[in-house]
């Protein structure tokens, strides 16, 4: 299973690079969550409907999420019923990021990314943009 889970990631990564809209759609389950939390201890939850108008706004600009993720690993996978979780790791900018994907599955086989949970340096960021989008 854990190669099957690698090769999903791998398409997703794809669909996210090349800012594929209908497949990262398809990717991203209808009841999709991220939870990202940082080193401070704060956290927020975006929904799929979040993440699919961020990328909208992205491609509408020219705009891509990334070039590349070959420093990508994945340490871990686990199947749980009609659920996988594979762990990734990265370093960007010097800085370890680790992720956790839950996968729905379809016949044995991963189908769509039911939760995201990512750990990430500082999502001050990611706080503020939000606030700002709901004002």
């Amino acid at each position: 299973m854990h190669q099957a889970l690698v090769d999903a990631m791998h398409d997703y990564f794809d669909a996210g690079m090349t800012m594929d809209l209908d497949r990262l759609d398809a990717i991203y389950d209808d009841e999709f969550e991220n939870l990202r939390v940082d080193r401070a201890g704060r956290s927020i939850t975006l929904s799929k409907d979040q993440f699919m108008a961020r990328f909208r706004a992205l491609k509408a600009q020219g705009e891509t999420v990334g070039e590349s993720v070959d420093d990508a690993t994945f340490p871990a996978s686990n199947v749980f019923g009609d659920h996988a979780l594979i762990v990734m790791r990265r370093v960007e900018n010097d800085e370890p990021s680790q992720y956790a994907f839950v996968w729905r599955l379809a016949d044995g086989r991963p189908a769509t990314i039911l939760r995201e949970l990512t750990f990430d340096h500082d999502i001050s960021y990611l706080l503020a943009m939000v606030a700002a989008a709901q004002s």
